[in-house]
């Protein structure tokens, strides 16, 4: 098709991705052309921003590495991560749901914990976390075997990964539900932490006036065949970014109950005050258990 006017551009491009022959791929081409060039005609997107923007893609490219994805960063940085978690559960986004963000910062491999153990693995100073936890389906019934994988940042606020102080895998553990679908572990207390600013995603912030924070939270990824994979994240409400979460993933379903104690352990009192409890129940939908790629190495 030769092109007349601009919005020959529009209809020869939808006429090439509606020759796509799987469904699925041809819907999303369609669509995304369409949206995709309503954009530029509602902003009038000109040639410099243009340029500008495809600079900004190559570079977001090249940010990419074994401990750091920008790509990640950003959409969850835009909404579009927590958009598509909440559109993809709880009954299509109509009901809670324990599904949250991978994040950035899950690997594969972390080391199995006997329930009840500490995924400490190197000297970590902080307030003492125990954490105890239930997995159940859509009916509360308790989820037995389940594989639990659990990743927090530190006290200062980084993963393992980025710091150098740390022991390799600290702070993270995988688990085995029992028979009432129970499993539990101790750590340390974590904080909120601001994402990495140094990339595209820290400059959109500050020309937005936008903090980089994330408010503290527990990270869990847990399989078992029969049920969906379930990515979740849960949230401290005393964190002062609970209401501002720079990557919007806190939901009403998310926010935990993580209790201060004052009062010295009853089985552990050489731990010293304060240390904090965490009880959560996590609930799986039914579907196919198929781990997601990690972000990181």
């Amino acid at each position: 098709m030769v092109i007349k006017n601009q919005q020959d551009v529009t209809e020869a491009v939808i006429a090439v991705m509606e020759r796509t022959h799987e469904p699925r791929l041809r819907a999303i081409m369609v669509s995304l052309v369409k949206h995709l060039h309503g954009f530029v005609r509602e902003t009038r997107l000109t040639e410099a921003e243009f340029r500008d923007a495809a600079a900004i893609l190559n570079e977001m490219g090249k940010l990419a590495s074994d401990t750091h994805n920008e790509t990640v960063l950003m959409a969850g940085s835009l909404g579009v991560s927590s958009l598509v978690c909440l559109l993809n559960n709880g009954d299509g986004g109509n009901t809670e749901t324990s599904q949250s963000l991978l994040g950035p910062f899950w690997r594969l491999n972390s080391p199995h914990v006997e329930n009840g153990g500490s995924i400490l693995r190197s000297e970590t100073p902080g307030d003492a976390l125990f954490v105890t936890a239930r997995v159940v389906d859509q009916k509360g019934r308790p989820i037995a075997g389940a594989e639990v994988d659990v990743w927090h940042a530190s006290p200062v606020g980084l993963y393992e990964n980025q710091d150098p102080e740390q022991a390799e895998m600290n702070l993270r553990g995988k688990f085995t539900t029992d028979a009432e679908g129970r499993f539990a572990f101790r750590s340390v207390m974590m904080i909120g932490y601001p994402i990495p600013t140094d990339g595209v995603v820290g400059r959109l912030l500050r020309a937005q006036g936008r903090h980089p924070y994330r408010p503290a939270h527990l990270h869990a990824l847990i399989l078992k065949p029969g049920f969906k994979v379930l990515v979740s994240q849960v949230y401290d409400p005393n964190d002062p970014h609970i209401d501002s979460d720079v990557q919007f993933g806190v939901t009403s379903a998310l926010v935990g109950a993580f209790v201060r104690h004052d009062e010295l352990h009853p089985e552990d009192p050489g731990i010293g005050t304060p240390w904090y409890s965490l009880d959560y129940t996590y609930r799986m939908e039914p579907g196919e258990a198929v781990l997601p790629r990690p972000p990181i190495k």
